[in-house]
């Protein structure tokens, strides 16, 4: 896999259509003639064709915050991997942290979505692990992410250049406005990496797998991750939603 950063935002339900076509507008100019990383959007899913419309054949990516395990069928509310890529979607975000905690997603759900994805060209997933606080607190965080690795990942087949990006997400850090500390972070990456490669090998979680944190990054605290060992982007929420704010952080990344 390629040495560069990614960098995704994760827009969730914070804007409506207008305001996330105007977000997006204000991106592709910010981001004009970028290189150096990878960047993704991911807006909500009536915006996602807007979306796509305005960041064609622009520095930034696009990408969904949900996806289902089959391709087509009788699944009344929910959008497919093909249906996704169909969109001009490059990356979807898979099981992240409040959808397990609001729509009681699980780990057998989560792998199902990750083999559908894999099924499809060109649409990467990111999978989102992490522990609460009160499995932090009684220190059972490195059981925790070596099960979840497990349960998502366990079967799952990489062929070729196929990639999967793990975004280690700490539940009792989203929203809060306060990240964890990078020694803490760089700790957990390591232990996904560890897991990954008794999974799967060295020479495949090298080619095909990159680990970034999700979690309350700002432009003020980012300067603190961005040199940490075994991290390769950022997951980004509340910051990404002003374009001036996740161009700092994207710029602190590099």
């Amino acid at each position: 896999m390629e040495d560069k950063k990614i960098i995704i935002a994760n827009w969730k339900m914070k804007l409506g259509l207008a305001e996330t076509v105007d977000l997006a507008k204000k991106m592709k100019e910010k981001f004009k003639g970028f290189s150096g990383s990878e960047i993704a959007v991911c807006p909500n899913f009536i915006s996602l064709l807007e979306v796509g419309k305005i960041l064609k054949d622009s520095g930034v990516g696009l990408g969904a915050q949900d996806v289902f395990w089959e391709q087509d069928g009788a699944y009344t509310g929910e959008i497919s991997p093909r249906h996704l890529t169909e969109a001009g979607c490059k990356y979807v975000i898979v099981g992240h942290s409040e959808r397990r905690r609001y729509l009681m997603v699980n780990y057998e759900m989560i792998h199902k979505e990750i083999k559908a994805v894999m099924q499809v060209e060109d649409l990467t997933p990111v999978v989102c692990i992490g522990e609460n606080w009160e499995e932090r607190k009684t220190d059972r965080r490195d059981y925790v992410l070596y099960d979840q690795l497990q349960q998502a990942l366990s079967g799952i087949d990489i062929v070729g250049n196929q990639k999967i990006i793990l975004a280690y997400e700490p539940i009792w850090a989203i929203g809060s406005g306060t990240a964890i500390e990078p020694s803490e972070a760089e700790y957990a990456h390591k232990i996904i990496k560890l897991t990954l490669n008794n999974m799967f090998g060295m020479k495949i979680v090298n080619n095909n797998f990159k680990i970034i944190y999700g979690g309350s990054i700002t432009s003020e605290n980012v300067k603190g991750f961005v040199d940490l060992e075994n991290l390769d982007g950022m997951l980004v929420g509340g910051a990404s939603l002003d374009a001036e704010e996740f161009y700092k952080v994207v710029k602190a990344v590099l």
